[in-house]
Formats: structure tokens, C-alpha cells, sequence
């Protein structure tokens, strides 16, 4: 927000709508007083999550423990005044009340006592997270059930002589009126809600896990977030658009991972795609695309064991879905040929006769070279019976109801980067040239950007493709070239998501040379060690305060292996340790969070997550370890925030209205 003037002179126009919402000098005044009381109050905690990638149980547990913030005021409050086995238990119940209640009323010989004390020390908790807050702010968190009981008790004490018997009547007559479990899970839940104040999501929510839908749903439903899109989001905000390249993508990736759960969910028909692929595929054993069966965990019960004859049928669909795929990339790639992409079009690269493909002049050897549907004359043409497969798919990609609701959630939180609080969040990378300066990307004939211009640009072209029914002349960009841009972002060399060399889709299921299944990383990944790199990021985007930071995601840290995820002197943060279990081998963790509170920045460290049945039964937490990052010599409050910010440019416009009443220059109005 920016102060209204033209010199020195208020802009009469903005402070006669600002005086229908404070009609006199009274409603002026109480507003500053209301403004500056905030500012003074500490900042909020923000939460970092990035990579989630379908782990819909790991996610939902980090959000109920905020990256451990929760057991960490316990710790805090409760100290050694009771058990470790108590504080345990009172975790779990602020996470799982409903779950944990079940299991505590059936073992708990004196259960008014549990409720009584219970009850207290979830007060307790409540009022310690709640304490940074407006009483206004904590009255909107509040159920309408408990609205009132709930502000009572925060701020009453039994300390108080006065008030003990008081508050002990209101804790006893919830018990004697047999609220008592409906109150717990009330609190609980407003603990969990005052316990992180924003949440940021940095990208990829899909692909690979069975849950993305399970994390929509309940991104729906949180009280304050945003996105960076991942290139995986974008994959599927693609699909949702009518992208044909898209949805195979999609497709082949669920078959892939044998991760069907989020296509059933969003009710895409696939029973044409298993049709088609046995009656083209019936012979042939399809090893190449045997999918990736994760561990059959409770996570992910869904996507476990495959019996033999599905597993055969789901190698079938991967191969017919991934031949289709290519053969559709490269009709894009040939439409649009300022993208440099034609060379992707590998299947006019093949000697079908000698099962060979000849790459920049040199020749690889096929891993099978069985295309019953490949005409070698005109390799990337689709067969009739593809095509009609194809419209098939992509009707029901764009009648899915509840696709595209989580799709127009994702573009009403989501952009290409943020800056929040001094801190430049994007998923993977900021293209840049050899000598680390930013790279001007062509993103439509004619249009260069580079840096922040880039990324808003790619946003606005993002959106483009879901513009219908307004004037051509209002368009940014074409929408049929915006549906189009979205597998650019996708695997496009120059792509802020992708930014490597090739994706080697085609080498890794085709050629048996493993050398050809590198993908070189861009300029970002080689050079972004360099605070003098990062500084100039930092400086293109405008990002300013003393601790300024770039916060990513899209590339796992190799923890096992020693990398540190803390970059450029403090400057980068790398948060992807892999929270999907598909890397859990690789990096040897299953990812991290960031959490930035009043005394600064703490980077937690998770082992994987077996399951909540497990975190509600056997009280197990997910492992974390915690790495101060940075901490702050003074307690940072509202007013070193972007919303400080904010509040002074009110507080200004407001002084103006006051002075404005004060001169007969604006009239004051009776409430």
C-alpha cells in the first residue's frame, strides 16, 4: 500500500472513500491507536515448506506440529514439571485430539481428573501462541461454540486469587456438561492455527505421492498461504488448461510411480488408455516401463504391492502413454519453433531396421525398438486410434470439477515468486549467463525479459491460458500460445522450472548408454554458492533489508552425502531434502522446513514419516533436528515487517484524514 498524495497535498478523492470507513475524528484516532498497539507486537511465525509432492500424511503432520514449534513451547512451558511421557502424550492430543481422546478415554481410569488438567495446560499452550496476537485477531481463530469460554480463559489466570474460582468453575461445568471433548479438539485446533502465523509452499505438490489431492483440500481450507508453482504444479495446471503434451505427461507419471490415487480422485476416465494399451501392447513385456513401487507403508497403502497382472497392465499404459507423449511434444516443438526444441523430436531419429538412434552424429543402441503404432515415414504423427484416445483423455482432464477447482486455487495463492519479510521465494531457479549475470529469456516473439520482469511475465502468461470471453485487445498473450508455453515451462532449457540442458525422457526409457541420460544444469546451480550471484538476484528483484535471503526449493539436498543446505554465505537456503519417499534413498532424509519466528530463522531436518495411526498410537513425532540459521540481537516485531510497512503507510493516510477534519476540509459524519 502507498500513501495517497500529489506533493504534500493529500489525494482528496482517496481520503473521501477512506472517511466512509472512519466517518469522524473518534473512528480516526481509535484506528491509529489500533495500528500503532500492532506494531508493536512480535512478528508472526512464518512456515517454509517445499517439495511435497503427494506425501499428504508427512505434510499434514508438519502442519499440525509446525515443523516441531509446537513441542518446542511445551518444552518451554512445562519444562520438567511433568513427564517426558506427558508431554508426549499432550503433542500428540494438540495434533490428533479426536484420534487421541478415542484412545485415552479407553485406557484412563479417572477421567474428569485427565480432563481438568488437561484441560489447564492446553489453556496454557493456547495462551502462549496466542500471545503475539491482536485479542481480535485471536477472537476471529476462535470456534463459535467456545468463542467466549475459549477468550476467558486466555485471560484469566488461576494465579489470580480473584479469578481461580472462576476459572475453575468454567473448566468443571465443561466437564459436568459433557463438552469436555468437544472443548479439547476446539482448543487443539486453535493451537495448531495460531501456531504458524503464514504459510509458504514452495512448489510441487504433485506427482509421485498419492495425496496431492488430500494437500489441496486442506490448502483450501488454511487460514493464510501462498505458492511459488513448482514445475510440476505447472505440469498439471497445464493439463487442467487442455494441454495434450501435459496430460501424458501427467499420466506417465502416475503410471510411473504406479500413483493412481489423485487421477482416480479427480475422476479421469483411464479405462481407454488400458483398452487401447492392451490391444497394442498385449505381446509385448514392456520392461522398460515396469513403474517404481514404493514401499507398501501405511502412507501409501494405495500405491502398494501390485499383483503380477496389474503390474503388467500399468507397464502397458506407461508405454503406450509415454510413446503418445512424445509424438505430441513434438507437434508443439514443431509449432513453435522458436523454442530451439525440434531436436527433441527423437523419433525420426531411429533406424528402426537397425535399432539405432543417432544422436548429434553418433549412434545409440536401442533398448527394444517395438513401435507398433510408429509409421517411420512420419514418426510423430498419431494413429487414428491414438487421436481418438487422445480427445478422450483430454475431455475428461477438462471436465474434471474438482481438477479445476484446485487448479484456480493454485493460480488465486500462487505466482511465479514472492517477497515476503526481505526473503526472494521461487521453486528452482533464476536463468542466468555464464558470468552470473541474468539471462534475458525469449518468452514470446518479441518479448525478453530477464529476472523479476521474466518471472512476472511467465505469470502473466501462465493465467493467459485461462482467459476466455474477454477483448483480444485486453490480451497480454494469445491463449492458444499460453497453452502452448506451459510445456516450455515444463522441459524448456531457458525455463525459470526446468534450466538444464534437455530432459532425457526419451534416453532413459529408449537408449541403453546411460551417458545419454545427463541432464546439465543451468547457470543458476553451477553459480548460486556466490553471495556476489545471489546478491545480484537479490538486487534485481528489489528485495531489500540488512538479512536478505533467496529460499528455494526443486533440487534435494544430499544430506547423507554432506551438502549443506545453507548456500552463499548464509544468503540461499535450499529447503528440498526430499519429502518424497522416491528420494528418501537418495538424500537420506525426507526433507526440510523452515520456520522464521521473532528470534530469527530455524531450519528443521526431518527422517521420513511412517505413519499417523503410529503418531496417535505410539506418540512418535516425526524426528527432527533442528539447525539455527540465523538469529536476530533483537526480538523482531510487526513494525520490521512488510506488514509494519504497510500499517505506517495507514497510520499515515489516516493522520491526513484527521487533519483534513480538522481543517473543515472533509466534513466528520455521526456513526
Amino acid at each position: 500500500m502507498t500513501s495517497h498524495t500529489h506533493g504534500d497535498r493529500p489525494d482528496m478523492h482517496y481520503l473521501q472513500l477512506l472517511s466512509q470507513s472512519f466517518p469522524n475524528i473518534a473512528d480516526a484516532a481509535k484506528e491509529i491507536i489500533n495500528l500503532e498497539a500492532i506494531m508493536n507486537l512480535p512478528k508472526g511465525t512464518e512456515h517454509f515448506l517445499a517439495d511435497l509432492h503427494g506425501e499428504s500424511e508427512a505434510f499434514q503432520h508438519v502442519l499440525k506440529n509446525a515443523s516441531g514449534n509446537i513441542k518446542r513451547k511445551v518444552n518451554e512451558l512445562f519444562g520438567n514439571d511433568i513427564r517426558e511421557s506427558e508431554k508426549k502424550e499432550l503433542c500428540t492430543l494438540i495434533y490428533y485430539p479426536e484420534q487421541k481422546l478415542e484412545l485415552i478415554k479407553a485406557q484412563e481410569s479417572d477421567i474428569e481428573d485427565w480432563y481438568r488438567i488437561t484441560i489447564h495446560q492446553l489453556v496454557k499452550v493456547c495462551r502462549d501462541v496466542s500471545s503475539k496476537y491482536t485479542r481480535s485477531k485471536v477472537r476471529k481463530s476462535l470456534p463459535p461454540d467456545f468463542s467466549y469460554i475459549i477468550e476467558e480463559l486466555l485471560h484469566e489466570s488461576l494465579s489470580d486469587n480473584n479469578k481461580a474460582a472462576y476459572v475453575s468453575v468454567i473448566v468443571n461445568t465443561i466437564i459436568s456438561t459433557g463438552r469436555a471433548d468437544d472443548f479439547i479438539v476446539a482448543i487443539c485446533n486453535v493451537i495448531q492455527r495460531l501456531a504458524i502465523d503464514q504459510l509458504h509452499i514452495l512448489g510441487d505438490i504433485y506427482d509421485r505421492g498419492p495425496g496431492a489431492h488430500k494437500i489441496m483440500d486442506t490448502l483450501r481450507q488454511y487460514h493464510s498461504w501462498d505458492i511459488q508453482w513448482g514445475n510440476h504444479d505447472v505440469l498439471w495446471i497445464g493439463a487442467s488448461a487442455g494441454n495434450d503434451a501435459c496430460i501424458c505427461n501427467v499420466l506417465r507419471l502416475c503410471l510411473r510411480y504406479a500413483n493412481l490415487a489423485t487421477i482416480e480422485e479427480y475422476g479421469i476416465n483411464l479405462v481407454p488408455l488400458a483398452t487401447f494399451a492392451l490391444d497394442v501392447y498385449g505381446d509385448d513385456p514392456c520392461e522398460e516401463f515396469i513403474p517404481k513401487i514404493l514401499s507398501a507403508s501405511p502412507s501409501h497403502k494405495d500405491s502398494g504391492v501390485m499383483d503380477a497382472k496389474t503390474l503388467q497392465l500399468t507397464a502397458k499404459m506407461h508405454k503406450a502413454i509415454t510413446v503418445i507423449q512424445l509424438k505430441q511434444e513434438a507437434l508443439i516443438f514443431k509449432r513453435r519453433p522458436e523454442w530451439q526444441m525440434e531436436d527433441r523430436c527423437l523419433f525420426g531419429h531411429i533406424d528402426y531396421q537397425r535399432h539405432i538412434c543417432t544422436i548429434d552424429g553418433k549412434e545409440y543402441e536401442m533398448k527394444s525398438c517395438n513401435f507398433p503404432t510408429i509409421d517411420p515415414q512420419h514418426p510423430n504423427e498419431l494413429t487414428e486410434e491414438e487421436t481418438q484416445l487422445m480427445q478422450k483423455l483430454h475431455h475428461s482432464f477438462r471436465i474434471s470439477e474438482k481438477l479445476h477447482k484446485h487448479v484456480r486455487t493454485l493460480l488465486s495463492h500462487g505466482c511465479m515468486y514472492t517477497i515476503s519479510n526481505s526473503n526472494l521465494l521461487f521453486h528452482a531457479s533464476i536463468p542466468l549467463n555464464d558470468d552470473g549475470s541474468l539471462r534475458e529469456v525469449e518468452i514470446y516473439p518479441g518479448k525478453r525479459y530477464a529476472g523479476k520482469c521474466l518471472m512476472h511475465n511467465i505469470g502473466m502468461m501462465v493465467r493467459a491460458a485461462f482467459e476466455s470471453g474477454i477483448d483480444k485487445e485486453l490480451q497480454v498473450y494469445p491463449r492458444d500460445y499460453a497453452r502452448d508455453y506451459f510445456l516450455y515451462l515444463w522441459c524448456g532449457k531457458d525455463s525459470p522450472l526446468f534450466d538444464k540442458s534437455k530432459m532425457a525422457t526419451f534416453e532413459r526409457y529408449f537408449l541403453k548408454d546411460k551417458t545419454t541420460y545427463h541432464e546439465e544444469k543451468g547457470n543458476y546451480f553451477k553459480l548460486r554458492d556466490s553471495a556476489e550471484v545471489c546478491d545480484r538476484i537479490l538486487d534485481a528483484f528489489e528485495v531489500k533489508g540488512a538479512n536478505r535471503h533467496i529460499i528455494n526449493g526443486h533440487v534435494p539436498v544430499h544430506a547423507s552425502n554432506g551438502e549443506n543446505p545453507i548456500k552463499a554465505g548464509g544468503r540461499l537456503m535450499v529447503i528440498d531434502g526430499g519429502f518424497s519417499e522416491a528420494y528418501h534413498n537418495e538424500t537420506g532424509i525426507a526433507g526440510y522446513t523452515l520456520v522464521y519466528h521473532s528470534r530469527g530463522f530455524q531450519l528443521v531436518q526431518h527422517e521420513p514419516f511412517t505413519s499417523a495411526r503410529d503418531a496417535i498410537v505410539r506418540e512418535t513425532d516425526i524426528k527432527s533436528t533442528t539447525q539455527i540459521v540465523e538469529m536476530s540481537a533483537h526480538r523482531m516485531l510487526v513494525a520490521d515487517t512488510d506488514k509494519g510497512e504497510e500499517l505506517r503507510f495507514q497510520i499515515e493516510d489516516l493522520k491526513k484524514l484527521l487533519y483534513a477534519y480538522r481543517h473543515g476540509i472533509i466534513k466528520e459524519k455521526r456513526n
